[in-house]
């Protein structure tokens, strides 16, 4: 039996659809690979495919089997559409030499011409490793990339800590000015924010290239292309070479779930017909989206899809892949209007089971080319087995984003008062994970940042970010935003799963959201960059959102808080909406009223030992009113023997203790206050004096 059905004996009905499955994948498997290859011997269609440079000159080869003629034109051939014909060579395969070694040169335009239908059209050649634009006629082409140039690598031994850190960035957008930001602008001046934060993976989007800027890099054209709206292929090594310097993991955000529809500039209808690469007929439209579904069941189409999973692990050195639109993919509905509330719903005619084998052998094949890599998974379907291996029935993915947990939190704050704030109901949603499988928790990613949705802090503040935010000016609505925000954060952190990711600025609140340059906006970029400058400034607010952040990822990876899969509750009174769970050494604390603060809050703690502040929500430092004190806090025996320790939880307030020893000199800074920054805080009125711990 499988682990699978161990883990999940609720499933044992469909333990001939779990059968049923591996089988599927163990014929494909043997359906692609000749005896005694591997999956990693199978992939490399890149290698043989495209433009390459041989003895004696340049070969292309395309796969294109129902064209009638594929032509090569462009800077070479003065753009003449007939000239290089290319010979067919069996299997619907293409091919071209053009001998001399400059007959081809690096940066040389070109085009590929498809006769097909009666009629000639140009396209991308499919495996092409840089488009651009034309800045004249906004037309795309394909650039010759030499691949006798050869980048210096240093990062032979790099390794990546074992917790995940995620810092989710885009990289035109990482930028403070009114342009698209570069790929050596992001090495140079973003990552060296990124490893100060304490984030150890960067998750980049948009990567892959795509025509329409504002896809947010979720409508690809070309599966093998660098995106050149922020520079050439090298400018991407280097970033990924620089971050591994730096100790910083590479993620791609990639797109295997969709293509875009457009023909000049996509591998759609290369060869004529719309089922090279997609289903024909409306299976092969996305309803949503209006793009191409792929034809997982085709052989080649898993030839193309895995050997560009291993081209960009072998090319450019990704670390792994967070995969997008997996949901879409698992459903024949793509999981539109599905709510996915019984069993049936993942075992049944809807279940499109040539996809989750392609996900399988996607699984398998990175674990071969890198056996450190790092697969995510984009599902909010809850699929079972998602992030368990395949010998155990699974799909094989590391992790499943917590697509739960940002929609939790925007009804919580967007459909309830703050005294009606369900502590407990929070809580189950935290531990809504799937047995022996990894889930990364957030609070917000890319989505809520979009025009048309909120990030949390707009949701907790709304308009008076842009008005209330200096030291000096005092206003209830921003003291609830910056309090709940990083209360929020800190309870996503340490219950909801055993990886964390955070959108780029959303740790120090970024006040604006993005829009992308169009039409409506006058093609402005002034929605479409980051204020780091916001976060630097010591005048502004944002500091202690960022400060709070930067020291709530310290304390959490110093304990290695994910070792422990869940956390162990310890306290929960929803009625005075406090609640207490123990994780990893490390006792957090939150109490969730508006108004009641709570002294001698007793709680019950699983070992024996005193307990030490690590920091709190309310410290100075983080722009609270320092109302806990730091210290010692002596285990005590209550009535039954069972160890206790008594706490202080002023409103709106979380505490984080540790449990031994977890000293960081950042947190030192956190107990007391500035005397600069005294002058600008009003006094506040606390009813409940605070129990005095002893002092270290």
């Amino acid at each position: 039996m499988y682990r699978l059905l161990e883990l999940n004996p609720q499933l044992k009905d469909f333990a001939w659809d779990i059968d049923y499955r591996m089988q599927l994948y163990r014929d494909t498997k043997a359906r692609l690979l000749l005896a005694g290859n591997s999956l990693s011997d199978f992939a490399n269609a890149h290698n043989y495919f495209g433009i390459h440079h041989v003895d004696g000159g340049w070969v292309y080869r395309e796969w294109a089997p129902n064209a009638h003629q594929l032509y090569l034109t462009g800077d070479f051939n003065g753009w003449n559409w007939t000239e290089q014909p290319m010979l067919r060579c069996g299997d619907g395969c293409w091919v071209l030499f053009l001998p001399g070694d400059d007959a081809l040169w690096e940066g040389c335009k070109v085009k590929t011409i498809v006769d097909a239908n009666l009629t000639r059209t140009e396209h991308i050649p499919l495996y092409a490793r840089r488009v651009v634009q034309d800045v004249n006629t906004t037309a795309w082409c394909a650039e010759v990339v030499d691949d006798r140039k050869q980048f210096a690598w240093t990062d032979a031994n790099f390794a990546g800590e074992k917790s995940l850190y995620i810092y989710e960035a885009h990289v035109g957008m990482a930028q403070e000015h009114g342009h698209v930001g570069t790929y050596r602008e992001f090495a140079d001046y973003t990552l060296p924010r990124i490893k100060e934060a304490g984030y150890n993976t960067v998750q980049l989007m948009a990567i892959m290239e795509h025509p329409y800027y504002g896809s947010f890099g979720y409508q690809v054209s070309n599966f093998f292309a660098a995106s050149s709206w922020f520079g050439k292929p090298e400018d991407l090594k280097y970033l990924v070479n620089k971050a591994h310097e730096m100790g910083i993991r590479v993620l791609l955000d990639v797109v295997h779930s969709h293509a875009v529809k457009n023909t000049a500039e996509g591998i759609n209808m290369f060869d004529g017909t719309e089922y090279q690469f997609f289903h024909a007929g409306s299976k092969g439209d996305h309803p949503a989206w209006g793009t191409k579904c792929f034809d997982y069941g085709k052989t080649e189409v898993i030839h193309f899809l895995l050997s560009n999973l291993k081209f960009w692990m072998t090319e450019y050195h990704f670390d792994g892949f967070r995969f997008d639109g997996v949901t879409s993919m698992l459903y024949h509905d793509h999981g539109l209007g599905t709510d996915f509330n019984s069993n049936d719903k993942y075992f049944s005619y809807n279940t499109h089971v040539e996809a989750i084998t392609y996900l399988q052998l996607a699984n398998e094949l990175i674990r071969q080319v890198n056996p450190n890599a790092i697969t995510i998974a984009e599902d909010m379907s809850g699929m079972p087995g998602m992030c368990l291996d395949l010998e155990d029935g699974g799909i094989g993915f590391d992790y499943r984003l917590g697509m739960g947990l940002p929609d939790m939190w925007v009804r919580t704050v967007k459909e309830r008062q703050d005294e009606f704030w369900d502590v407990f109901g929070m809580w189950r949603s935290m531990c809504m994970r799937r047995p022996g499988e990894d889930t990364v928790a957030y609070v917000e990613s890319h989505d809520q940042a979009l025009v048309g949705d909120k990030t949390m802090i707009f949701r907790l503040a709304d308009a008076a970010m842009y008005t209330d935010m200096h030291k000096d000016c005092h206003n209830d609505i921003i003291d609830r935003a910056i309090a709940l925000h990083k209360m929020i954060r800190l309870y996503t952190i340490a219950g909801g799963g055993e990886a964390y990711l955070n959108f780029m600025g959303n740790e120090f609140g970024h006040p604006e959201w993005i829009d992308f340059p169009r039409e409506g906006n006058g093609w402005s970029f002034h929605y479409c960059r980051r204020q780091w400058s916001l976060a630097d400034n010591q005048d502004l607010k944002y500091q202690y959102l960022n400060a709070f952040d930067k020291d709530m990822i310290a304390v959490t990876k110093a304990a290695d808080l994910f070792e422990q899969k869940m956390g162990d509750l310890r306290y929960s009174d929803p009625y005075r909406q406090v609640i207490v769970f123990y994780r990893k050494g490390l006792l957090f604390a939150f109490n969730f009223s508006p108004c009641n603060s709570y002294t001698d809050v007793k709680i019950s703690i699983p070992n024996c030992a005193d307990y030490k502040m690590a920091f709190t929500t309310d410290d100075w430092k983080y722009g609270g009113w320092g109302q806990v004190a730091h210290g010692t806090y002596p285990v005590q025996m209550d009535e039954n023997g069972a160890s206790t320790i008594s706490l202080y939880l002023p409103a709106r307030t979380a505490v984080v203790l540790r449990e031994g020893e977890i000293r960081l000199a950042s947190l030192e800074a956190a107990e007391e206050m500035p005397a600069s920054e005294a002058a600008k805080k009003p006094v506040k009125k606390i009813s409940k004096k605070a129990a005095s711990p002893k002092k270290a």
